[in-house]
């Protein structure tokens, strides 16, 4: 099996340290980032796929965007780290920008789906 080839099982996309005690705080970080285009957060749009959280602190975030052309690819990362590196407590942040699994509109909050009309 090539490395390329996904483990049956195996989730597309890694959980989140959700039991750690900033995770709520850097959630909400990564709600105050929205795509210009969307009138909606990264989060709820469901391009944050995992937070990961270590014991000193630092902060991993792996996300897609709507699309590989979205103008603002090279910027949103920064956005995001900005955001998150605001949270109290914060010692690193660290923005993974990952086109596997590929977004999809199944991927939004319910919320985001109200805001947008699909629902």
């Amino acid at each position: 099996m090539s490395q390329t080839e996904q483990l049956e099982g195996t989730p597309l996309i890694q959980p989140s340290s959700t039991d750690h005690a900033l995770h709520v705080d850097v959630v909400e970080a990564c709600r105050s980032v929205y795509d210009p285009e969307i009138p909606v957060n990264i989060f709820d749009l469901g391009l944050v796929y995992t937070i990961l959280i270590d014991d000193e602190n630092a902060v991993k975030v792996i996300m897609t965007l709507t699309a590989p052309g979205c103008p603002v690819a090279g910027e949103m990362p920064g956005w995001v780290a900005d955001a998150v590196s605001s949270v109290p407590g914060v010692k690193q942040v660290d923005v993974d920008l990952v086109w596997e699994p590929p977004w999809g509109m199944d991927m939004m909050s319910d919320e985001a789906r109200l805001e947008l009309g699909f629902m």
